[in-house]
Order: structure tokens, then C-alpha cells, then sequence
């Protein structure tokens, strides 16, 4: 049986976003359906639910507004919500309006622990087009007091409210319009702390709005660095001039994780996982919101019991670097062109135009190949100017040497087929070598390549195309002085996993038609450093995923790992949910295991890389965004690692 979750222990929270049947002035079925839909939400282990701008009353009231018997039902209404928020052990957002000296407000509503723990006004008001809300309401700047009487309680009343949840999750809200206006008030809010934002909202639907809304949702997450739940109210409102859809949306950082289809005929909710250290992380490092303006709140403590999960429901990336199919073509021709326009601009600075690169036959060297190929393009330079060097030792395989020849033809380079066996030999023999398949014999065989094509681009007046890929710079899987080293790395932005898709794209290119069956048949062959020779009969290959792990599980990690600084047992948790499956508990354990070790080990080798393009959001240049001391403790990761693999 699957061990459940405590989504706190991992710096998350469930929230829900509702849009409920309801009935225009009829605050007595409109609760009962808030009830309805608040159990089921929390039977899904959503710690805070949301519900739509005016909910309890519906928002096409008009001036009903003005009727005491309405807004006596609505007071009654917020009893029953409240009892329900301790029944449920759920934090509950619905909109109400609500009289406060002699003034109307459009409220939401917060419901936790049995009573209302505080109340939002609505600051901006819609008063133009179809929109009169000024007939009925007040806005928050109209105020002149902090707190409101709700059924002989004092209560926290204002726009300034930040309510924290456990003293480490903080949210805001802000109601419809307010998102609109020039200046939002979540963008103080966020500034202030708090880290999700909630937007109870009335939209009525015309042609176009939806995708508007949609986007000015993303991107105030983004702007704010938050998680933005937006709730509108259902098709139940009045239809005498307008109609109303439904719109749900969950959004964090500028990413939409989930939506509804609008429109629907009685209740509806969607939920998601919110990653508040996600959201976090990313403040710290981005030094321009700690600078932002923030303004003076009044923080209302919650605390409720949370509940376990059987499962996340996040969007966990599999393939954290890899683009959707829709995508695909858009971001890998982006790909080759930041990477080409890199080693062209290289090219065009320094005055060089010959280039020489070890072509092997494996994926990387491929790729190196390719995006050489598109600068000469850029540049109008002569392909024969691209100096491909096959360098076969010991252990390279016939196969990979002809898709190397083969390639390097195709593409209308200079290939030249340099054997270093005997010079491996000689000196391995001047080191009294015994002869033993270690790591002296395989490095050697790194270096003496490193030192022919550094030579042969002497010799040519050119520069060496580094092919070593980012992942490899992560794990340390390079030989320090071989083929860690060149004049120019075009492929130090590109992890494996990225640099397989893009070999496999360009084979169905028009443009690199000729070559499209040897980069397919590269992209089929295991990857293997090709180092160590294999036995008489072919078997005992070196395979390099079977010596440190697969490259799409240690992708995973790394992504994770620096994108959004996750702790081991974090991404421990999100490897699991994504591989169920695919990988056991111990294999991904190992790999785990395996990639610490080696990444904490091989700083040395990232400190002294040479220049390379940042492709994506994850990059190793020490000169740009990872600074790392070579001789790091790794001990209280190796330790976590340890613990899971106890538990």
C-alpha cells in the first residue's frame, strides 16, 4: 500500500478553486451548495478552498443589494461557513456583501478553525460599460475603521490583510477588478510576503475575454513570483445582459497548472498542489523583488490541522528539459540558433575562420557538428574549414567511426581519421603501465585526443569546438585536461537528454536531409565513452548509463537540484511520482545516491571549463551562474539520501 503524504513536510499545500450551481438572491441554497462542494473538496485534501466574488449572494444582484432580508441571510450563511471550516479542518474563501457603517462592501469572506479569521473589501470598482458597482458598494479606500461587527464579533476588516497559515504559508487576496487596475494590490501583497494570492471574481464572458484573463492571470504569478487561484463566478448568474462562464484557474509563477472548461451546467472545482519552496527559492534569488515596495499589513495567524494525501497533484515535469510536442520545433530550432550564433559570434570577434572538432560518432559530437555547420552558414564560410577529426583507440567500435566518417562527409567537412592506438600505447608504456583497464588507460586516451586537436587547430589557425554536454559537466563524466577542455564548448547548455531530441529533430530537417539516416542511427546508439575495449565476442560493452545511471533520471535530479535549489528528499518524492513504474525505489536511490557524490566532487572541473552559451534556465559556467567552492561538504545531502533509504 502507497504511503501517504504530508504535503507541508515537502513545502507544498492544496488549494481548490470553485465555481458552485448557484441562484440569484438566494443565499440559503447558495451556502448549501458552498457546503456541498467544500466536503468534497476537502475529501481530496485541499487545505484552502476558493469560491467566487459575491458567491453567497450571486453577483447580478442589482439593487436587491439594497434589501435587508438578503443581507440578513448572507450574516446567517457566514455561521454555517464557519462552523464548517473547524468541521472540515479547511481554510474557506467566499464572496459576500457586507455593511460596515453605513457603507456596502463587496467581501470575501475567510473561514478557518470555526470562526472568520478576517475580511477583504474590494479596492477597485468596476463602474463602467455594463459594470455599476459603484450604485451599490464602496471600495476599501473608503474605510475609516480596521475591524467590522459580524454577528457581535470584531473582525479584521481591510485590503491589508496577510494571512499566515502555520507561520510559514502566507496569502492575500485581492477581488476581480483589482487584478485589472494599474497597479494591483497583490503586487504589495507578494512584496509584503504573501506567497499565493486568491482572486474570488464575477467575469462575464465575451468573445476574447477568456484568453485576456488568462493571460493577465499568468502573468501577474510571474510578475509576483506566486501562485495566483482565480475563481469566477458560473453560468447561475443573471443572464439579462450578460453571460457568465465559470473561469477556474491555478496558477504559480506564471504557469498555468490547472483550468476548467467553462461553461458548465451546475458546480465545478479544480484543484492543485502548490510548491511554496519553489516559490520561495525563486524570491531569494531574484534580487529585484526583495527590492520591490511593499506596504504595512496586519497578519492574521491560522492554524489547521493538515491532512495526508495518497499522491501529489502537481505537473511534475518528466522531462524537465525537454519542450512539449507542440513546441518541439519552435524551441529546438531556437536551440541551434543560440547555439550556433554563440560559436559565430566567437568566430567573427577573434577574426578565426577555421574550426577543428573530434567527431566520435556519439550523440554529442553530432550535435557539435551540426551547430558548427550553421555558424559556417551565419558567417558564409566554407564548410572544408570545419577540420572533423575521427581519433579511434583501442576500444572504438567500427559502427560509431563509420556514422563518424560519414557524418563528417555528408556535412561537407574536412574529416580526417587520425588512429591514436599506437601512440595510447607508447605512452602508457613510458608510465610503466601494466596494462590494466583503468582509469590511467582511459584518460590517457582523452588526452591524447585533447592534445591532437588542439595541435591540428594550431596547425590550421583555427579553434577547437568543445562537444562535452551538460550533464556531463555535472556528473564530472570528462577527463580533467581531455575532453573537459577546448576553446569554445557549444554544447556545455545542452543536458544529454535535450542533446538525444535535437540529433533526432535535425535527422527530419530538409536541410540536413542527406545526413538524416546516420543521425538517426546515432541517436539509436547507446552511449558509451568507448574507452575500454569490449571482450572477443562483442560483449561486456561500456555502456555509460550502465556505470553511473541513466541520464534522464540524473537530468531530473539536476534540474531540480539547481532550478529550484529542492532538497533530496524532495526530489526523491518527485522522482518517485514521475517514474512510478519505471524505476524502483532503490534505483532511483542509487542514482540519486551516485549523483551528489559526483556533482559535489567535480566542481573542480566546472571551475576551470571554457566559455560556453547558456541555452536554458540551468547552466554550470562559473562565470556566469553557478559559484560553487571545489572542496564543498556534501555530507548533510549524502545524509538525507541515507534516512530515505532507511525509511
Amino acid at each position: 500500500m502507497k504511503r501517504k503524504i504530508k504535503l507541508s513536510d515537502y513545502g507544498m499545500i492544496r488549494v481548490a478553486s470553485v465555481s458552485p450551481e448557484l441562484r440569484v438572491a438566494d443565499p440559503v441554497f447558495n451556502v448549501t451548495e458552498i457546503v456541498k462542494q467544500s466536503k468534497l473538496c476537502g475529501d481530496e485534501g485541499t487545505s484552502i478552498i476558493l469560491f467566487p466574488e459575491l458567491s453567497l449572494s450571486a453577483y447580478t444582484c442589482g439593487d436587491l443589494f439594497f434589501q435587508k432580508i438578503l443581507l440578513d441571510k448572507v450574516l446567517d450563511s457566514l455561521d454555517i461557513l464557519s462552523k464548517l471550516s473547524r468541521e472540515l479542518g479547511v481554510v474557506i474563501i467566499a464572496g459576500a456583501p457586507l455593511e460596515c457603517g453605513n457603507k456596502l462592501f463587496n467581501c470575501a469572506v475567510v473561514f478557518s478553525d470555526g470562526k472568520i479569521s478576517g475580511i477583504v473589501p474590494k479596492t477597485f470598482l468596476c463602474n463602467y460599460n455594463e459594470f455599476y458597482e459603484q450604485r451599490w458598494f464602496s471600495s476599501a479606500f473608503d474605510l475609516n475603521c480596521g475591524e467590522i461587527t459580524i454577528n457581535g464579533k470584531e473582525i479584521p476588516f481591510g485590503a491589508d490583510l496577510l494571512f499566515s497559515l502555520n507561520n510559514n504559508i502566507k496569502f492575500a487576496i485581492e477581488i476581480c477588478e483589482d487584478l485589472w487596475s494599474v497597479v494591483p494590490p497583490s503586487s504589495y501583497l507578494a512584496a509584503s510576503g504573501a506567497q499565493i494570492i486568491f482572486n474570488p471574481c464575477a467575469s462575464p464572458e465575451i468573445i476574447g475575454k477568456s484568453d485576456y484573463r488568462r493571460d493577465l492571470v499568468k502573468s501577474q504569478s510571474a510578475r509576483t513570483i506566486s501562485s495566483y487561484v482565480y475563481a469566477s463566478s458560473g453560468v447561475g448568474e443573471s443572464s439579462g445582459d450578460l453571460a457568465y462562464g465559470g473561469h477556474l484557474m491555478i496558477t504559480e509563477n506564471g504557469v498555468l497548472l490547472k483550468e476548467n472548461k467553462r461553461f458548465t451546467f451546475g458546480s465545478d472545482f479544480i484543484l492543485s498542489d502548490i510548491d511554496i519552496d519553489k516559490l520561495n527559492n525563486q524570491r531569494l534569488r531574484m534580487k529585484s523583488f526583495a527590492a520591490s515596495q511593499t506596504i504595512e499589513t496586519r497578519e492574521i495567524q491560522i492554524g489547521f490541522k493538515e491532512k495526508e494525501v495518497p499522491n501529489l497533484v502537481w505537473p511534475i515535469a518528466k522531462d524537465p528539459f525537454l519542450p512539449s510536442k507542440a513546441k518541439e520545433d519552435e524551441t529546438c530550432l531556437e536551440i541551434l540558433n543560440i547555439q550556433s550564433a554563440g560559436l559565430a559570434t566567437r568566430l567573427k570577434n577573434t577574426g578565426i575562420k577555421s574550426v577543428t572538432i573530434g567527431v566520435s560518432g556519439g550523440l554529442d559530437s553530432a550535435l557539435a557538428l551540426l551547430v558548427c555547420v550553421l555558424a559556417f552558414r551565419k558567417l558564409k564560410l566554407p564548410p572544408p574549414d570545419i577540420h572533423s577529426l575521427i581519433l579511434p583507440g583501442p576500444a572504438s567500435s567500427k559502427s560509431t567511426q563509420e556514422n563518424a566518417q560519414s557524418l563528417a562527409r555528408i556535412l561537407g567537412t574536412n574529416s580526417r581519421l587520425i588512429d591514436i592506438c599506437k601512440e595510447t600505447e607508447h605512452h602508457l608504456r613510458t608510465l610503466d603501465h601494466g596494462g590494466d583497464y583503468d582509469t590511467v588507460y582511459e584518460n590517457t586516451q582523452a588526452r591524447i585526443r585533447t592534445m591532437t586537436l588542439m595541435n591540428w587547430a594550431n596547425k590550421t589557425g583555427g579553434l577547437v569546438v568543445g562537444t562535452g554536454d551538460l550533464s556531463e559537466l555535472a556528473l564530472g563524466w570528462c577527463t580533467y585536461n581531455g575532453d573537459q577542455m577546448s576553446m569554445y564548448g557549444v554544447n556545455s547548455g545542452v543536458p544529454k537528454t535535450l542533446v538525444k531530441l535535437l540529433v533526432q529533430w535535425a535527422s527530419s530537417l530538409s536541410e540536413f536531409s542527406k545526413a538524416g539516416d546516420v543521425l538517426r542511427r546515432i541517436a539509436n546508439t547507446p552511449i558509451s565513452p568507448e574507452l575500454i575495449p569490449a571482450d572477443a565476442d562483442s560483449t561486456n560493452i561500456q555502456e555509460t548509463e550502465k556505470i553511473i545511471g541513466g541520464f534522464r533520471l540524473h537530468d531530473f535530479f539536476l534540474y531540480y537540484f539547481l532550478r529550484f535549489g529542492f532538497s533530496p528528499k524532495k526530489i526523491y518524492l518527485l522522482a518517485s511520482e514521475s517514474y512510478e513504474g519505471e524505476y524502483n525505489k532503490e534505483e532511483i536511490l542509487t542514482t540519486l545516491e551516485r549523483f551528489y557524490k559526483r556533482f559535489f566532487a567535480s566542481q573542480f572541473k566546472r571551475s576551470a571549463m571554457p566559455d560556453g552559451v547558456k541555452i536554458g534556465s540551468v547552466a554550470l559556467s562559473p562565470r556566469g551562474d553557478w559559484r560553487m567552492p571545489s572542496d564543498a561538504e556534501r555530507y548533510i545531502w549524502e545524509k538525507e539520501i541515507k534516512e530515505l533509504s532507511n525509511d
